[in-house]
């Protein structure tokens, strides 16, 4: 679109991404959190049935709203979202670096730092290509 598009990411504790979507970069990044944490795919633990859902998920000021926490609590998913005037962002420093970090690998790739793509669909493939490239060299160290 004329706005441009903006990345969301859910990742796991050390910062490998699980979820990734794009929206309109006029978009509220609260409008991302539902389809991100649905688009989670199942996880494999080391013993019983895959897991669907993550056992719990941080986030920042942005997704303070009680529908959000609603959503989140009716799937048995523990929240920690900072509360807006009451919370700083600093209680959330050790879990957001991760996020940042994961962003910052996603800058370094040419193709997404620079607007090169117009159409939000090539956006979307060229994150999934980086956050899988992302994985594969998180995996074979």
């Amino acid at each position: 679109g004329k706005y441009g598009s903006k990345i969301h990411l859910i990742t796991e504790r050390t910062g490998l991404p699980l979820s990734v979507g794009i929206s309109a970069a006029n978009l509220h990044d609260s409008q991302a959190l539902i389809p991100l944490v649905k688009g989670i795919p199942p996880i494999r633990s080391h013993r019983g049935r895959r897991r669907r859902k993550p056992a719990k998920l941080h986030a920042d000021r942005g997704y303070d709203y009680s529908h959000l926490r609603r959503w989140l609590r009716q799937r048995d998913i523990t929240h920690r979202i900072a509360r807006k005037g009451v919370e700083t962002s600093q209680r959330l420093g050790r879990h957001r670096w991760t996020i940042e970090r994961t962003m910052a690998w996603l800058a370094g790739c040419r193709r997404l730092h620079r607007r090169y793509e117009r159409k939000g669909d090539h956006v979307l493939a060229f994150t999934s290509i980086a956050c899988t490239l992302i994985c594969y060299r998180r995996l074979t160290k």
